[in-house]
């Protein structure tokens, strides 16, 4: 294993997307948060990609409080595989080296796994929904034989997961599938990319009703009703829930808030230029309050 986190006063940063990539420059950065009266507050600002700055760092997922799933290709590659790093540690551990693709990685609910979107090697770059062991034990396994047009997902419990799926008249449809038989509900059209979970349980998610106007929704599993959370900050898809239900979004080198039920507008909360990150896209958060975000991409 390598050692790979520097802190920023250390780090050199280098966030230029290299012309002629065929995977953009991004790279993941790590802050503590905290809340007082409202006021959420990030510190402690580390560079966690700094041995692969230059190369593709994308889709950070929490296993644990620790343990940080990720995607990860060097400079000029164009084929991806899945790494671990052990925050306490600072360590980097690969999980996946094989011919396809892997995308997307998060952990089963059972925390045995890490699902991937995979890229497969046929003439139609099939992308499916695989599972491998957290302990590295075997190749892993398909979840769905035959589904092939996985885009984005994300588990709701053990069996059930949500989708974008990109179905055969070629629209990407929010749908809901069951690994135990293979089912699928196709619920909504013109979802984005980003799903969460709500303290209470509900699927959240962007509706891209129109090109300019995107909902962030909600819904309850059981009863299928769906909510109409905000609308998202202006051309921003990427979202995380915090533990206290607030919703984060980025956009540019800013970072904002909105708390349902309460806010009645985005509140910008944190600037981060000054670290630098200038493109705020995907987002991850642990359990004790870490915010993992990727600047590029």
């Amino acid at each position: 294993m390598q050692k790979l986190i520097a802190t920023l006063a250390a780090a050199t940063i280098l966030t230029v997307t290299a012309l002629g990539q065929s995977l953009p420059t991004c790279n993941i950065y790590l802050f503590e948060t905290s809340l007082r009266d409202s006021l959420l507050t990030l510190s402690d600002p580390q560079f966690l990609t700094v041995s692969n700055k230059m190369g593709y760092n994308n889709q950070p997922a929490f296993v644990n409080n620790t343990d940080l799933l990720f995607v990860s290709a060097s400079p000029n590659d164009t084929q991806t595989d899945i790494y671990l790093l052990d925050l306490k540690a600072k360590t980097r551990l690969r999980m996946t080296q094989t011919a396809e693709s892997e995308y997307s990685p998060k952990p089963t609910p059972d925390n045995l796994f890490f699902s991937v979107v995979r890229v497969e090697t046929d003439a139609d770059r099939s992308q499916r929904l695989w599972q491998y062991p957290l302990d590295r034990q075997d190749a892993g396994r398909a979840a769905f034989k035959f589904l092939r047009g996985v885009g984005y997902y994300h588990w709701l419990d053990r069996y059930k997961v949500a989708l974008f799926n990109l179905t055969a008249d070629n629209l990407n449809y929010l749908s809901l599938a069951d690994t135990r038989d293979a089912a699928i509900q196709n619920l909504s059209p013109s979802v984005g990319r980003c799903f969460q979970t709500s303290p209470n349980g509900r699927l959240v998610y962007v509706h891209k009703i129109t090109d300019k106007n995107w909902v962030i929704k909600a819904l309850d599993k059981n009863t299928m009703e769906v909510t109409e959370i905000c609308k998202t900050i202006s051309g921003a898809e990427d979202f995380v829930i915090m533990k206290d239900g607030a919703i984060l979004m980025g956009k540019g080198s800013r970072l904002y808030r909105f708390m349902p039920m309460k806010s009645q507008n985005w509140q910008e909360v944190a600037e981060l230029k000054r670290v630098g990150i200038n493109n705020i896209t995907r987002m991850a958060v642990s359990g004790d309050g870490k915010l993992a975000i990727v600047n590029g991409g």
